[in-house]
C-alpha cells in the first residue's frame, strides 16, 4: 500500500463535521471518479473517489488526504463498487454508493445517494450522507 498523500491548503471547515471543503478536483487523466457533495441544502464537495489508482481523497484538519482502497463489495460500475473501504495510517473510510446511469449523462452517471464513513484513531467517527456524479475521461 502506498503511503497517504498529504497536501496542506487553506481549508474551509464544514460546520459540525471533521471534514473540510475539498477544493475543485480535476478528472483523472484516464478512467472514472466519483465527485461527492454533502446531501444537505448547501451542497459542499467533501470527497473524490478515483477508480484507478483506487483511492479516496478528502480534506481533514486542513490537509488533503488520499486513502488507498483496501476492500470492495457488491456490483462495480465505472470502476467504483457499491461499497468500498479505504485506509491510511490512523484513518479508515467506507464509501457506500448508489450509481445510476442516465440517458442525459455522457461518460458518467448520477449518485443519487450514498454515505461516507470516516473513522480516525483517537477521534469520534462520522457518517456523512453524500450525493454526486461520476465522471470519466477519455
Amino acid at each position: 500500500m502506498n503511503p497517504p498523500l498529504f497536501l496542506l491548503l487553506a481549508a474551509t471547515p464544514i460546520a459540525g463535521l471533521p471534514l473540510d471543503v475539498l477544493p475543485k478536483q480535476d478528472l483523472p487523466a484516464t478512467g472514472c471518479a466519483a465527485f461527492l457533495w454533502t446531501a444537505t441544502e448547501q451542497r459542499t464537495l467533501v470527497a473524490m473517489a478515483a477508480a484507478e489508482p483506487a483511492h479516496l481523497r478528502v480534506s481533514l484538519d486542513g490537509a488533503i488526504v488520499d486513502l488507498s482502497r483496501s476492500a470492495q463489495r457488491g456490483a462495480t460500475n465505472f470502476g467504483l463498487s457499491d461499497s468500498t473501504d479505504y485506509a491510511a495510517p490512523g484513518i479508515r473510510a467506507t464509501l457506500d454508493l448508489t450509481i445510476q446511469t442516465r440517458a442525459d449523462l455522457v461518460k458518467g452517471a448520477a449518485i443519487p445517494d450514498g454515505a461516507l464513513r470516516i473513522d480516525r484513531d483517537g477521534k469520534d467517527g462520522v457518517v456523512v450522507p453524500v450525493t454526486g456524479l461520476v465522471g470519466c475521461s477519455g
